[in-house]
């Protein structure tokens, strides 16, 4: 909430401001690309090399940088810290101001935020945001209990107001391509921000020398100048898609045409679709009422057109959805039924180890490993015993524990969710894919091709 606050409010004061996220997360993004103006970026210390982040951060940065970290301060996957938010900090010489729920604290705030400044001396805390407070009252006694203790200067106290929360789900917040009113509320919690955070000594405190770095360009393209037609499923049903994935797709040479799963009665004219992740058992009436479009998606993908689909596209893609009691018929291109759960059955970072039988184009040797993530509460049921896979999954769960990239025709579907970073250059490849699918059927009679 407040760094959608802040995003909103420095913008409103004419300020362009660049939002980065740390870790693997899309629904974050998503505010904060509204709030701002300007899509988020990932920043990734498990996913991504050290360069390829502070490249990234180069390459995107703007006049005001705001990077919103996951869980605490310290918090992260390895016990030294390597993939913390601090280490984030360092890596990318950034000032830190610690967001406190200060809810019931008084006194005992303090050796909190000593406890925070002494763990790592490298980490330079510039300032604390007070969030949740109860009143004046309380904010005049935190006030007084931070400057007589510590050095680190107060710089917003936000009284709580529920008209400031947002719906949350399994996943995290409602992504705000679902919320109808989602920049009437941006407009208020950055109204908020204003009145409650001090803004200008927020920039004075956090003026930093910029990185002296080359902003490299890693996208590589296989078959340059080759153009082809990508569709892009971009509605409340499907919104979960990288920056910087649909950039890599752009200057792979995909022309990206978006269309809605919930109204179009048509696909676009294209040569291949992309079907992200989103929540599509959240929209699954509307999307088994737009039989016309389901069926000509399924004759595309039954007739070869290439195809990629991450977690809720997959979903999609199956015969049918099972949803809090009730079953949706779906597009029916995968013979397999997805059922959601109470409980996560894959959630978390994904280890993955190329088959042979993965279809798109590799220049190079396949990757010994490659590493992405997941979220899901559903499972994919009842596939054929000889469905065939592009990947063994050796951390993760994937489709069924051991395996994921369900391959059908010219399809390849997965609950992971891929970065083109490292030597996992999806985009790229399946670019590349698409080209060559497109190339051997221009130079081949129609009926060969489509039986």
């Amino acid at each position: 909430m407040v760094s959608i606050g802040l995003c909103a409010a420095l913008k409103k004061r004419g300020h362009e401001i660049q939002p980065f996220k740390k870790g693997p997360d899309y629904i974050d993004p998503m505010w904060l690309s509204l709030a701002s103006g300007h899509a988020c970026r990932n920043l990734d210390l498990y996913l991504m090399e050290r360069d390829e982040i502070v490249s990234t951060f180069a390459r995107h940065s703007a006049e005001v940088n705001l990077v919103e970290g996951n869980k605490g301060l310290y918090d992260g996957l390895a016990l030294d810290g390597s993939n913390s938010n601090a280490a984030l900090a360092i890596l990318l010489n950034l000032p830190v101001f610690l967001i406190i729920d200060a809810r019931g604290m008084t006194r005992g705030i303090a050796p909190l935020i000593l406890g925070y400044q002494a763990f790592d001396r490298n980490i330079h805390i510039s300032g604390v945001i007070l969030n949740n407070l109860g009143g004046s009252r309380h904010e005049a006694k935190l006030r007084a209990v931070i400057e007589h203790y510590t050095d680190v200067p107060v710089i917003g106290a936000i009284h709580h107001d529920d008209r400031l929360s947002i719906v949350e789900r399994h996943l995290g917040l409602m992504p705000s391509n679902e919320s109808h009113v989602a920049a009437a509320k941006i407009r208020q919690i950055g109204e908020a921000i204003e009145e409650q955070v001090d803004l200008d000594k927020l920039l004075e405190l956090s003026k930093k020398e910029p990185l002296n770095i080359l902003r490299k360009d890693d996208v590589r393209t296989l078959h340059p100048g080759s153009k082809v037609r990508i569709g892009i499923a971009r509605d409340r049903a499907f919104g979960f898609y990288y920056a910087d994935d649909l950039d890599a797709l752009e200057k792979a040479g995909a022309e990206l045409v978006t269309f809605d799963a919930l109204r179009d009665t048509g696909l676009p004219e294209v040569d291949a679709l992309y079907l992200g992740g989103g929540f599509p058992e959240t929209c699954a009436a509307e999307l088994e009422a737009n039989n016309t479009l389901r069926a000509q998606i399924k004759k595309a993908i039954d007739n070869g057109m290439p195809a990629y689909a991450e977690c809720g596209g997959l979903m999609y893609l199956s015969r049918k959805i099972e949803y809090q009691g009730r079953t949706y018929q779906m597009v029916g291109a995968i013979p397999g039924d997805v059922e959601m759960h109470e409980k996560p059955v894959g959630r978390g970072y994904v280890h993955l180890r190329e088959d042979k039988n993965h279809p798109w184009p590799r220049p190079n040797a396949p990757a010994k490993q490659i590493k992405a993530h997941e979220f899901h509460y559903s499972s994919l049921e009842n596939l054929p015993q000889d469905s065939r896979f592009a990947y063994e999954v050796t951390r993760g769960h994937g489709i069924n524990g051991k395996q994921d990239g369900l391959i059908i025709n010219n399809l390849l579907a997965s609950y992971t969710h891929l970065r083109t970073i490292g030597s996992c250059y999806w985009a790229e490849r399946f670019v590349a894919f698409v080209q060559d699918f497109k190339s051997e059927r221009e130079n081949t009679p129609t009926q060969a091709v489509f039986n």
